[in-house]
């Protein structure tokens, strides 16, 4: 048996496909590093530890709805509605606070614990009406969530016609004190958001990379007919995915809800496709079945340290808009870039197989 020796120009051609493919893969990193560096050399008092606890706060926000996202997307789908579920959320809760609901001829007051549950059950809500519609009335994801998008901030409006709910802080003769603490408060010098965050996305990371369900998103997202056949239940894992992105969208909108203390209807508008940008930029697949949880995480830090830095610097609205947009079809082209490079390298790989039989 001979084997013959693969040529300096494939090893060149390989070491450069590995150096290529390791750049890619930690792009959101790299983004990372730069707008940090461009920032700190031109917005007045970005490098402070004020400023980066604030800055952390902001990307959180972006970090738990793009967790949710990026399970949808692995699965192969989308949702545009998490934008709206911020708002809904945050309306429902200023009513319940701030006006109370009519029971019988009575008005009750509800403490904060069970408004938060109610927020949480309304986001699981609309994830699950998005499942059914791409499940059960195969109906195409991208059309299902732009149709809940409406609705929902179209809800989010009725419920105050239109007008902010802006006293948010509860009165003590109602027992509805504390609902700011989820927001603004601190935990070892740390806003608690930012430990929220820190849980869901070690959850979420456990969850991808431990667990069968994880698997099997993956799987869907992968192939979703061998993963059919290979006794995946498709639609339990379609449902489920919705309904994790719902409740982290959910739980987005609580949060920025308390930071602010106000509702408004047109709340979390544009998010979603912050939350798409933040889960390609760190390496997830917009057809499915690749990518981390990790990458967003710093994705969505990409995207906060952006909008931050940008309105340090004073940055006209417009421009921010102009930019955002630059990052989103940037992010895709990367995207691509990613896949042909894998595509190349599979098919080296097999021809280098093939050549390996042939000398056998």
């Amino acid at each position: 048996m001979t084997t013959q020796p693969v040529p300096i120009s494939a090893q060149g051609a390989k070491k450069e496909f590995s150096i290529w493919t390791l750049l890619i893969r930690m792009r959101s990193f790299i983004f990372l590093i730069l707008v940090l560096v461009f920032f700190s050399l031109n917005a007045p008092n970005f490098i402070t530890t004020n400023n980066f606890l604030i800055m952390a706060k902001h990307g959180a926000r972006y970090a738990i709805i793009a967790i949710g996202m990026t399970y949808v997307i692995l699965s192969g789908g989308i949702d545009l509605s998490v934008g709206s579920i911020v708002g809904i959320v945050g309306m429902i809760v200023g009513w319940m606070l701030e006006r109370g609901v009519m029971i019988g001829d009575s008005k009750v007051y509800f403490s904060v614990w069970f408004i938060l549950l109610v927020g949480m059950a309304v986001g699981a809500f609309v994830g699950g009406v998005n499942g059914l519609l791409v499940t059960r009335f195969k109906v195409a994801p991208f059309i299902a969530t732009l149709g809940t998008l409406y609705i929902a901030r179209g809800f989010s409006a009725l419920r105050s016609d239109g007008e902010t709910y802006a006293d948010l802080a509860g009165h003590p003769e109602l027992g509805n004190m504390g609902f700011a603490i989820l927001g603004n408060d601190r935990f070892l010098g740390v806003y608690l958001s930012i430990w929220i965050m820190i849980a869901v996305a070690a959850l979420a990371m456990y969850i991808a990379a431990k667990t069968p369900f994880g698997r099997h998103v993956y799987a869907v997202g992968g192939n979703e007919r061998a993963a059919e056949l290979s006794g995946v239940r498709v639609n339990r894992i379609k449902m489920a995915v919705y309904v994790i992105c719902g409740l982290c969208s959910a739980l987005a909108g609580l949060i920025i809800t308390s930071e602010l203390m106000t509702a408004h209807p047109d709340r979390g508008n544009g998010f979603e496709l912050s939350a798409i940008a933040a889960v390609v930029l760190g390496g997830t697949s917009l057809i499915g079945g690749r990518g981390t949880i990790g990458g967003t995480i710093i994705g969505a830090f990409v995207i906060g340290v952006l909008n931050d830095g940008m309105a340090m610097m004073d940055v006209s609205w417009f421009w921010q808009e102009v930019i955002r947009g630059a990052v989103i079809v940037v992010a895709v082209i990367f995207d691509q870039f990613q896949q042909n490079l894998e595509r190349r390298a599979a098919l080296q790989r097999m021809q280098e197989g093939s050549t390996l039989l042939l000398s056998l």
